[in-house]
């Protein structure tokens, strides 16, 4: 079993939605208004109230084939929009 988080920029929430539908992945979780600091950049509780600083996190447990079409269908929302995701294994208790 994989894990997979994605973290983006909110606004493209249902771009990634779409993305992860049309590879059939069985479920996700998304937390919406993440904030944090990335290697470039803080974000402040100013931009967060706007919404031009909010981001989106999203999780995908899956098998690893499944993985290669999220891989797929997400690539290049991630590339032209920004944001990052990282793949870990996941074992279930």
């Amino acid at each position: 079993m994989k894990r997979l988080d994605l973290i983006f920029s909110e606004r493209e929430l249902d771009a990634i939605i779409k993305a992860l539908e049309s590879a059939d992945v069985p479920g996700y979780t998304v937390t919406k208004h993440a904030t944090g600091r990335g290697p470039e950049t803080i974000v402040s509780e100013d931009m967060e109230f706007s919404g031009l600083g909010a981001n989106a996190h999203v999780i995908v447990f899956c098998e690893e084939e499944i993985i290669n079409r999220i891989r797929e269908n997400v690539k290049s929302i991630l590339n032209y929009y920004g944001g990052v995701a990282y793949l870990s294994e996941a074992i279930e208790l």
